[in-house]
Protein backbone atom coordinates (compact mmCIF):
# COMPACT_ATOMS: atom_id res chain seq x y z
CA UNK A 1 0.00 0.00 0.00
CA UNK A 2 1.58 3.59 -0.53
CA UNK A 3 0.12 6.61 0.87
CA UNK A 4 -1.88 8.87 -1.56
CA UNK A 5 -0.20 12.16 -2.60
CA UNK A 6 -0.72 14.80 -5.40
CA UNK A 7 -4.18 15.26 -5.86
CA UNK A 8 -6.02 12.72 -3.85
CA UNK A 9 -3.95 12.56 -0.82
CA UNK A 10 -5.71 10.37 2.08
CA UNK A 11 -8.71 12.30 3.82
CA UNK A 12 -10.58 13.76 0.80
CA UNK A 13 -12.33 11.19 -1.56
CA UNK A 14 -10.35 8.46 -0.41
CA UNK A 15 -9.69 6.46 3.07
CA UNK A 16 -6.82 4.52 2.47
CA UNK A 17 -3.85 4.53 0.05
CA UNK A 18 -3.06 3.07 -3.21
CA UNK A 19 -2.36 -0.69 -3.84
CA UNK A 20 1.61 0.18 -5.00
CA UNK A 21 1.19 -2.21 -7.73
CA UNK A 22 -2.16 -0.10 -8.90
CA UNK A 23 0.01 2.97 -8.49
CA UNK A 24 2.36 1.89 -10.79
CA UNK A 25 -0.17 0.38 -13.05
CA UNK A 26 -1.95 3.80 -13.21
CA UNK A 27 0.55 6.22 -13.18
CA UNK A 28 1.21 7.50 -16.59
CA UNK A 29 4.51 10.01 -15.32
CA UNK A 30 6.97 7.66 -16.98
CA UNK A 31 5.89 8.35 -20.52
CA UNK A 32 3.52 11.43 -20.71
CA UNK A 33 6.21 13.72 -19.04
CA UNK A 34 6.71 14.05 -22.67
CA UNK A 35 4.24 16.95 -22.98
CA UNK A 36 5.42 19.14 -20.65
CA UNK A 37 6.46 22.18 -22.64
CA UNK A 38 2.93 22.00 -24.02
CA UNK A 39 1.03 21.16 -21.01
CA UNK A 40 2.84 24.71 -20.30
CA UNK A 41 2.07 26.05 -22.76
CA UNK A 42 -1.83 25.68 -22.42
CA UNK A 43 -1.88 25.75 -18.80
CA UNK A 44 -0.75 29.59 -19.13
CA UNK A 45 -3.27 30.17 -21.98
CA UNK A 46 -5.79 29.12 -19.54
CA UNK A 47 -4.63 31.49 -16.77
CA UNK A 48 -5.24 34.23 -19.03
CA UNK A 49 -8.62 32.85 -19.77
CA UNK A 50 -9.06 32.91 -15.79
CA UNK A 51 -8.08 36.67 -16.13
CA UNK A 52 -10.95 37.46 -18.63
CA UNK A 53 -13.65 35.50 -16.68
CA UNK A 54 -12.21 37.88 -13.28
CA UNK A 55 -11.46 34.48 -11.17
CA UNK A 56 -7.61 35.58 -11.17
CA UNK A 57 -6.23 38.99 -11.18
CA UNK A 58 -3.43 39.86 -13.83
CA UNK A 59 -1.03 40.13 -10.82
CA UNK A 60 -1.88 36.50 -9.70
CA UNK A 61 -1.71 35.27 -13.68
CA UNK A 62 1.43 36.78 -13.91
CA UNK A 63 2.80 35.11 -11.14
CA UNK A 64 1.34 31.85 -12.68
CA UNK A 65 3.15 32.73 -15.97
CA UNK A 66 6.17 33.38 -14.97
CA UNK A 67 5.91 29.92 -12.35
CA UNK A 68 4.97 27.83 -15.18
CA UNK A 69 8.06 29.32 -16.93
CA UNK A 70 10.27 28.00 -14.28
CA UNK A 71 8.67 25.21 -14.40
CA UNK A 72 9.28 24.34 -17.93
CA UNK A 73 13.23 25.60 -17.21
CA UNK A 74 14.01 22.65 -15.01
CA UNK A 75 12.27 20.12 -17.06
CA UNK A 76 14.95 21.78 -19.91
CA UNK A 77 17.65 21.71 -17.54
CA UNK A 78 17.16 18.14 -16.09
CA UNK A 79 16.37 19.73 -12.74
CA UNK A 80 13.02 18.91 -12.40
CA UNK A 81 12.35 15.81 -9.83
CA UNK A 82 9.81 13.23 -10.25
CA UNK A 83 7.96 13.14 -6.54
CA UNK A 84 5.54 9.99 -5.03
CA UNK A 85 2.03 11.89 -5.92
CA UNK A 86 3.13 12.89 -9.38
CA UNK A 87 1.17 10.61 -11.22
CA UNK A 88 0.85 12.43 -14.72
CA UNK A 89 2.48 15.23 -16.20
CA UNK A 90 -0.52 17.77 -15.17
CA UNK A 91 -0.42 16.80 -11.52
CA UNK A 92 3.03 16.80 -11.92
CA UNK A 93 3.77 20.34 -12.82
CA UNK A 94 1.01 21.40 -10.88
CA UNK A 95 2.95 20.01 -7.70
CA UNK A 96 6.25 21.94 -8.89
CA UNK A 97 4.10 25.25 -9.74
CA UNK A 98 3.23 25.10 -6.02
CA UNK A 99 6.49 24.55 -4.53
CA UNK A 100 7.18 27.42 -6.70
CA UNK A 101 4.64 30.34 -6.10
CA UNK A 102 2.63 28.63 -3.20
CA UNK A 103 -0.96 26.52 -3.17
CA UNK A 104 -2.85 29.25 -2.85
CA UNK A 105 -2.28 31.23 -6.13
CA UNK A 106 -1.24 28.06 -8.26
CA UNK A 107 -4.13 26.50 -6.62
CA UNK A 108 -6.44 28.61 -8.80
CA UNK A 109 -5.42 27.44 -11.95
CA UNK A 110 -7.18 24.59 -12.26
CA UNK A 111 -10.31 26.18 -11.67
CA UNK A 112 -12.81 25.13 -14.48
CA UNK A 113 -10.40 22.75 -16.31
CA UNK A 114 -9.91 19.28 -15.95
CA UNK A 115 -7.37 16.85 -16.87
CA UNK A 116 -9.32 15.48 -19.67
CA UNK A 117 -9.42 18.45 -22.08
CA UNK A 118 -5.68 19.70 -20.48
CA UNK A 119 -4.20 16.40 -22.18
CA UNK A 120 -6.63 16.42 -24.89
CA UNK A 121 -5.22 20.13 -25.89
CA UNK A 122 -1.83 19.20 -24.61
CA UNK A 123 -1.31 16.25 -26.82
CA UNK A 124 -2.56 17.88 -29.92
CA UNK A 125 0.36 20.97 -29.39
CA UNK A 126 2.65 17.98 -29.30
CA UNK A 127 1.70 16.23 -32.16
CA UNK A 128 1.65 19.53 -34.25
CA UNK A 129 4.85 20.20 -33.56
CA UNK A 130 5.82 16.61 -34.50
CA UNK A 131 4.76 16.55 -37.62
CA UNK A 132 6.19 19.79 -38.64
CA UNK A 133 9.59 18.03 -37.90
CA UNK A 134 8.68 14.65 -39.70
CA UNK A 135 6.96 17.12 -42.56
CA UNK A 136 10.94 18.23 -42.90
CA UNK A 137 12.40 14.73 -42.66
CA UNK A 138 10.37 13.48 -45.38
CA UNK A 139 11.14 16.55 -47.48
CA UNK A 140 14.80 15.69 -46.69
CA UNK A 141 14.62 12.39 -48.22
CA UNK A 142 12.33 13.49 -51.07
CA UNK A 143 15.08 16.11 -52.12
CA UNK A 144 17.79 13.36 -51.79
CA UNK A 145 16.17 10.74 -53.66
CA UNK A 146 15.45 13.22 -56.50
CA UNK A 147 18.30 14.72 -57.15
CA UNK A 148 20.16 10.65 -57.05
CA UNK A 149 17.70 10.19 -59.79
CA UNK A 150 18.64 12.91 -61.57
CA UNK A 151 22.51 12.20 -61.48
CA UNK A 152 21.69 8.68 -62.87
CA UNK A 153 18.84 9.48 -65.69
CA UNK A 154 20.95 7.72 -67.97
CA UNK A 155 21.09 4.46 -66.37
CA UNK A 156 18.71 1.28 -67.64
CA UNK A 157 17.86 -2.05 -66.30
CA UNK A 158 15.06 -4.38 -66.29
CA UNK A 159 11.69 -3.67 -64.64
CA UNK A 160 9.87 -6.32 -62.67
CA UNK A 161 6.27 -7.04 -62.33
CA UNK A 162 5.69 -10.53 -60.09
CA UNK A 163 9.08 -10.37 -59.59
CA UNK A 164 9.60 -10.88 -63.14
CA UNK A 165 11.63 -9.32 -65.71
CA UNK A 166 9.45 -7.40 -67.32
CA UNK A 167 10.35 -4.00 -69.87
CA UNK A 168 13.69 -1.59 -69.51
CA UNK A 169 13.30 1.30 -67.48
CA UNK A 170 15.35 4.38 -66.15
CA UNK A 171 16.78 3.56 -62.66
CA UNK A 172 15.66 6.86 -62.42
CA UNK A 173 11.82 6.57 -63.15
CA UNK A 174 12.14 3.39 -60.02
CA UNK A 175 13.47 5.70 -57.77
CA UNK A 176 11.08 8.27 -58.46
CA UNK A 177 8.09 5.62 -58.28
CA UNK A 178 8.97 5.67 -54.45
CA UNK A 179 9.11 9.05 -54.36
CA UNK A 180 5.38 9.58 -55.62
CA UNK A 181 4.28 7.36 -52.99
CA UNK A 182 6.16 9.65 -50.30
CA UNK A 183 4.48 12.69 -51.69
CA UNK A 184 1.02 11.32 -51.23
CA UNK A 185 2.71 10.69 -47.31
CA UNK A 186 3.89 14.34 -47.40
CA UNK A 187 0.24 15.17 -48.35
CA UNK A 188 -1.87 13.20 -46.27
CA UNK A 189 0.64 14.41 -43.32
CA UNK A 190 0.65 18.06 -44.33
CA UNK A 191 -3.52 17.63 -44.56
CA UNK A 192 -3.54 15.97 -41.05
CA UNK A 193 -1.55 18.95 -39.40
CA UNK A 194 -4.12 21.50 -41.33
CA UNK A 195 -7.05 19.63 -40.61
CA UNK A 196 -9.66 22.36 -39.41
CA UNK A 197 -12.37 19.84 -37.92
CA UNK A 198 -9.02 17.98 -36.52
CA UNK A 199 -5.72 19.37 -35.28
CA UNK A 200 -6.96 22.27 -35.94
CA UNK A 201 -9.51 22.20 -33.23
CA UNK A 202 -9.01 23.25 -29.61
CA UNK A 203 -10.72 21.34 -26.95
CA UNK A 204 -9.45 23.26 -24.14
CA UNK A 205 -12.29 24.76 -22.09
CA UNK A 206 -13.97 21.70 -22.59
CA UNK A 207 -13.78 20.98 -18.70
CA UNK A 208 -14.24 16.65 -17.68
CA UNK A 209 -17.45 16.68 -20.10
CA UNK A 210 -20.20 18.92 -19.80
CA UNK A 211 -18.63 22.41 -20.70
CA UNK A 212 -16.99 24.92 -18.22
CA UNK A 213 -19.53 26.57 -15.88
CA UNK A 214 -17.44 29.97 -15.66
CA UNK A 215 -18.22 31.67 -19.26
CA UNK A 216 -14.49 30.91 -20.53
CA UNK A 217 -13.61 32.34 -24.21
CA UNK A 218 -13.12 28.95 -25.76
CA UNK A 219 -12.61 30.77 -29.03
CA UNK A 220 -10.01 33.10 -27.58
CA UNK A 221 -7.96 29.88 -26.19
CA UNK A 222 -8.03 28.76 -29.25
CA UNK A 223 -6.76 31.73 -31.58
CA UNK A 224 -4.01 32.23 -28.56
CA UNK A 225 -2.45 28.74 -29.26
CA UNK A 226 -2.71 28.95 -32.79
CA UNK A 227 -5.74 26.52 -33.05
CA UNK A 228 -6.43 27.82 -36.63
CA UNK A 229 -10.22 25.82 -36.44
CA UNK A 230 -11.13 27.38 -33.20
CA UNK A 231 -12.76 25.48 -30.56
CA UNK A 232 -14.25 22.12 -30.63
CA UNK A 233 -17.72 22.01 -31.31
CA UNK A 234 -19.18 19.63 -28.56
CA UNK A 235 -17.68 19.07 -24.93
CA UNK A 236 -18.78 15.50 -24.45
CA UNK A 237 -16.75 14.65 -28.02
CA UNK A 238 -13.59 16.80 -26.92
CA UNK A 239 -12.57 15.12 -24.37
CA UNK A 240 -12.76 12.04 -25.67
CA UNK A 241 -11.88 12.31 -29.48
CA UNK A 242 -8.91 10.46 -30.30
CA UNK A 243 -9.32 10.15 -34.49
CA UNK A 244 -6.84 12.70 -35.00
CA UNK A 245 -4.23 10.34 -32.91
CA UNK A 246 -5.96 7.15 -35.26
CA UNK A 247 -5.20 9.53 -38.23
CA UNK A 248 -1.60 10.13 -37.14
CA UNK A 249 -0.78 6.52 -36.50
CA UNK A 250 -2.32 5.60 -40.17
CA UNK A 251 -0.39 8.27 -41.93
CA UNK A 252 2.43 6.85 -40.49
CA UNK A 253 1.82 3.19 -41.05
CA UNK A 254 1.45 4.02 -44.69
CA UNK A 255 4.44 6.17 -44.67
CA UNK A 256 6.51 3.06 -43.52
CA UNK A 257 4.76 0.40 -45.78
CA UNK A 258 6.03 2.67 -48.49
CA UNK A 259 9.66 2.72 -46.79
CA UNK A 260 9.09 -1.56 -46.09
CA UNK A 261 8.76 -1.33 -49.82
CA UNK A 262 12.08 0.46 -51.10
CA UNK A 263 13.71 -1.45 -48.47
CA UNK A 264 13.05 -4.84 -49.98
CA UNK A 265 14.21 -3.49 -53.09
CA UNK A 266 17.48 -2.65 -51.66
CA UNK A 267 17.59 -5.98 -49.78
CA UNK A 268 17.01 -8.31 -53.38
CA UNK A 269 19.14 -5.10 -55.46
CA UNK A 270 22.47 -5.32 -53.19
CA UNK A 271 22.49 -8.92 -53.37
CA UNK A 272 25.50 -10.71 -55.08
CA UNK A 273 22.90 -12.15 -57.31
CA UNK A 274 21.62 -8.89 -58.36
CA UNK A 275 24.43 -6.35 -57.73
CA UNK A 276 22.61 -3.57 -58.80
CA UNK A 277 23.60 -1.40 -56.16
CA UNK A 278 25.85 -1.50 -53.37
CA UNK A 279 25.47 -0.04 -49.90
CA UNK A 280 27.69 2.29 -48.21
CA UNK A 281 29.62 0.74 -44.92
CA UNK A 282 28.87 3.17 -42.97
CA UNK A 283 25.06 1.66 -43.06
CA UNK A 284 25.64 -2.04 -43.26
CA UNK A 285 26.84 -4.65 -40.90
CA UNK A 286 28.81 -7.70 -40.33
CA UNK A 287 28.42 -11.72 -39.24
CA UNK A 288 29.80 -12.75 -36.21
CA UNK A 289 31.14 -15.83 -37.99
CA UNK A 290 31.31 -15.34 -41.37
CA UNK A 291 34.31 -12.81 -42.25
CA UNK A 292 33.26 -12.04 -45.71
CA UNK A 293 29.28 -10.66 -45.30
CA UNK A 294 28.36 -7.54 -45.63
CA UNK A 295 24.40 -7.39 -44.80
CA UNK A 296 22.23 -4.90 -45.53
CA UNK A 297 20.64 -4.25 -42.08
CA UNK A 298 19.73 -0.82 -41.62
CA UNK A 299 17.18 -1.67 -44.80
CA UNK A 300 16.28 -5.01 -42.82
CA UNK A 301 15.06 -2.81 -40.27
CA UNK A 302 13.58 -0.33 -42.02
CA UNK A 303 11.60 -3.01 -43.72
CA UNK A 304 10.80 -4.62 -40.00
CA UNK A 305 10.02 -1.80 -38.20
CA UNK A 306 7.35 -0.53 -40.29
CA UNK A 307 5.04 -3.62 -38.91
CA UNK A 308 5.78 -1.83 -35.26
CA UNK A 309 4.35 1.55 -36.34
CA UNK A 310 1.29 -0.58 -38.12
CA UNK A 311 0.77 -2.44 -34.95
CA UNK A 312 0.49 1.38 -32.75
CA UNK A 313 -2.39 2.01 -35.43
CA UNK A 314 -4.36 -0.90 -34.91
CA UNK A 315 -3.62 -1.17 -30.71
CA UNK A 316 -5.35 2.48 -30.80
CA UNK A 317 -8.14 1.36 -32.92
CA UNK A 318 -8.62 -1.28 -30.50
CA UNK A 319 -8.53 0.44 -27.53
CA UNK A 320 -10.94 2.49 -29.19
CA UNK A 321 -13.85 0.57 -30.77
CA UNK A 322 -15.52 -0.27 -27.11
CA UNK A 323 -15.33 3.12 -25.50
CA UNK A 324 -18.58 4.34 -24.12
CA UNK A 325 -19.26 8.05 -24.24
CA UNK A 326 -16.76 10.61 -23.36
CA UNK A 327 -13.58 10.17 -21.52
CA UNK A 328 -12.98 7.00 -19.98
CA UNK A 329 -9.03 5.99 -18.48
CA UNK A 330 -8.47 3.46 -21.60
CA UNK A 331 -7.47 6.62 -23.38
CA UNK A 332 -4.30 6.67 -21.61
CA UNK A 333 -2.96 4.14 -24.08
CA UNK A 334 -3.08 6.75 -26.72
CA UNK A 335 0.58 7.94 -25.98
CA UNK A 336 2.79 5.56 -25.78
CA UNK A 337 2.04 4.41 -29.39
CA UNK A 338 1.80 7.77 -30.45
CA UNK A 339 5.17 8.72 -28.91
CA UNK A 340 7.00 5.75 -30.37
CA UNK A 341 5.79 6.14 -33.59
CA UNK A 342 6.95 9.60 -33.69
CA UNK A 343 10.08 8.85 -32.75
CA UNK A 344 10.47 5.44 -34.97
CA UNK A 345 9.27 7.34 -38.34
CA UNK A 346 11.71 10.03 -37.59
CA UNK A 347 14.50 7.89 -37.26
CA UNK A 348 13.33 6.02 -40.14
CA UNK A 349 13.16 8.80 -42.17
CA UNK A 350 16.95 9.66 -41.31
CA UNK A 351 18.50 6.65 -41.89
CA UNK A 352 16.76 6.00 -45.51
CA UNK A 353 18.12 9.36 -46.09
CA UNK A 354 21.79 8.21 -45.20
CA UNK A 355 21.19 5.07 -47.61
CA UNK A 356 20.16 6.83 -50.51
CA UNK A 357 22.46 9.45 -50.31
CA UNK A 358 25.51 6.96 -49.69
CA UNK A 359 24.64 4.14 -52.07
CA UNK A 360 26.63 3.30 -54.90
CA UNK A 361 24.49 2.10 -58.33
CA UNK A 362 26.52 -0.25 -59.97
CA UNK A 363 25.79 0.81 -63.76
CA UNK A 364 27.87 -2.26 -65.17
CA UNK A 365 25.61 -4.49 -63.18
CA UNK A 366 22.55 -2.83 -64.54
CA UNK A 367 23.40 -3.10 -68.39
CA UNK A 368 24.39 -6.60 -67.76
CA UNK A 369 21.18 -7.67 -66.61
CA UNK A 370 19.48 -6.25 -69.68
CA UNK A 371 18.53 -9.50 -72.09
CA UNK A 372 16.62 -8.80 -75.60
CA UNK A 373 13.49 -11.08 -73.70
CA UNK A 374 12.65 -7.50 -72.27
CA UNK A 375 11.61 -6.11 -75.70
CA UNK A 376 9.42 -8.54 -76.36
CA UNK A 377 6.74 -6.09 -76.03
CA UNK A 378 8.19 -3.83 -78.35
CA UNK A 379 8.46 -6.43 -80.95
CA UNK A 380 4.86 -6.24 -80.67
CA UNK A 381 4.22 -2.99 -80.81
CA UNK A 382 6.97 -3.23 -83.98
CA UNK A 383 3.74 -5.03 -85.43
CA UNK A 384 1.33 -3.27 -84.71
CA UNK A 385 3.07 -0.17 -86.82
CA UNK A 386 2.78 -3.29 -89.58
CA UNK A 387 -1.67 -2.75 -89.28
CA UNK A 388 -1.40 -5.83 -87.01
CA UNK A 389 -4.01 -5.49 -84.18
CA UNK A 390 -2.18 -5.71 -80.82
CA UNK A 391 -4.03 -8.85 -79.58
CA UNK A 392 -2.86 -10.97 -82.85
CA UNK A 393 0.49 -9.28 -82.56
CA UNK A 394 0.55 -10.51 -78.74
CA UNK A 395 0.36 -13.79 -80.04
CA UNK A 396 2.68 -14.14 -82.88
CA UNK A 397 5.14 -12.86 -80.15
CA UNK A 398 4.42 -15.25 -77.89
CA UNK A 399 5.11 -17.48 -80.68
CA UNK A 400 8.71 -16.33 -81.08
CA UNK A 401 9.96 -16.40 -77.72
CA UNK A 402 8.85 -19.75 -77.44
CA UNK A 403 11.23 -20.55 -80.40
CA UNK A 404 13.72 -18.59 -79.07
CA UNK A 405 13.40 -20.37 -75.87
CA UNK A 406 13.15 -23.88 -77.85
CA UNK A 407 16.17 -23.08 -79.72
CA UNK A 408 18.08 -21.41 -76.75
CA UNK A 409 18.45 -18.02 -79.38
CA UNK A 410 18.29 -15.23 -78.21
CA UNK A 411 15.63 -12.97 -80.14
CA UNK A 412 17.35 -10.31 -81.37
CA UNK A 413 19.19 -13.04 -83.05
CA UNK A 414 16.24 -14.87 -84.60
CA UNK A 415 16.88 -14.95 -88.55
CA UNK A 416 14.76 -12.76 -89.73
CA UNK A 417 13.91 -15.62 -92.41
CA UNK A 418 12.62 -17.36 -89.48
CA UNK A 419 10.53 -14.65 -88.25
CA UNK A 420 9.15 -14.10 -91.66
CA UNK A 421 7.46 -17.56 -91.38
CA UNK A 422 5.63 -16.56 -88.28
CA UNK A 423 4.74 -13.21 -89.63
CA UNK A 424 5.44 -12.28 -93.50
CA UNK A 425 5.02 -8.46 -91.58
CA UNK A 426 8.87 -8.14 -90.45
CA UNK A 427 11.25 -6.63 -92.58
CA UNK A 428 14.84 -5.52 -92.22
CA UNK A 429 13.92 -2.50 -90.02
CA UNK A 430 13.01 -4.41 -87.37
CA UNK A 431 16.44 -4.14 -85.80
CA UNK A 432 15.56 -0.89 -84.70
CA UNK A 433 13.43 -2.53 -81.64
CA UNK A 434 16.53 -4.17 -80.40
CA UNK A 435 17.71 -1.43 -78.30
CA UNK A 436 17.16 -0.40 -74.67
CA UNK A 437 17.39 3.34 -75.29
CA UNK A 438 14.87 3.63 -78.06
CA UNK A 439 12.44 0.88 -75.89
CA UNK A 440 12.58 3.47 -72.61
CA UNK A 441 12.70 6.69 -75.09
CA UNK A 442 9.77 5.14 -76.57
CA UNK A 443 7.26 5.56 -73.47
CA UNK A 444 7.59 9.09 -73.33
CA UNK A 445 3.56 9.83 -72.30
CA UNK A 446 2.90 11.26 -69.20
CA UNK A 447 4.68 9.08 -66.70
CA UNK A 448 6.23 7.09 -68.52
CA UNK A 449 10.11 6.18 -68.42
CA UNK A 450 11.31 8.66 -71.26
CA UNK A 451 13.79 10.97 -69.88
CA UNK A 452 11.71 13.98 -70.90
CA UNK A 453 9.16 12.43 -68.50
CA UNK A 454 11.63 11.90 -65.80
CA UNK A 455 12.64 15.39 -65.97
CA UNK A 456 9.06 16.54 -66.12
CA UNK A 457 8.53 14.27 -62.67
CA UNK A 458 11.31 16.04 -61.36
CA UNK A 459 10.17 18.98 -62.56
CA UNK A 460 6.66 18.94 -60.71
CA UNK A 461 7.86 17.33 -57.09
CA UNK A 462 10.46 20.40 -56.64
CA UNK A 463 7.27 22.65 -57.75
CA UNK A 464 5.23 20.99 -55.08
CA UNK A 465 7.44 21.40 -52.33
CA UNK A 466 8.34 24.33 -53.08
CA UNK A 467 5.20 25.47 -52.95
Amino acid sequence: MTERGGLFKSGGRFAEGVDTTMKKFNDSIPYDQRLYAQDVKGSIAYSKALVKMKLITEKEQLVIENGLKEVQKKWESGEFEIQEGDEDIHTANERQLSDIIGKEIAGKLHTGRSRNDQVAVDVRLWLRDELTEILQLLENLITTTVQKAEEDIDLILPGYTHLQRAQPIRWSHWLLSHVSSWIRDFDRLKNLQKNPLGLGLCPLGSSALAGNPFGVDREALADDLGFEGGATWNSLDSTSDRDFIAEFLFACSLLMVHISRISEDFCIYCTAEFNFVSLSDRYSTGSSLMPQKKNPDSTELLRGKSGRVVGALHGLLLCMKGLPSTYNKDLQEDKEGMFDTADTVKLCLRVLNGVISTMTVNGDSLKKALSPDLLATDLADYLVTKGIPFRETHHIVGRIVRLSADTKTPLDQIPLSDLKEICDKFEEDVTSVWSYEHSVERRNATGGTAKVQILSQIKKIRSFLSS
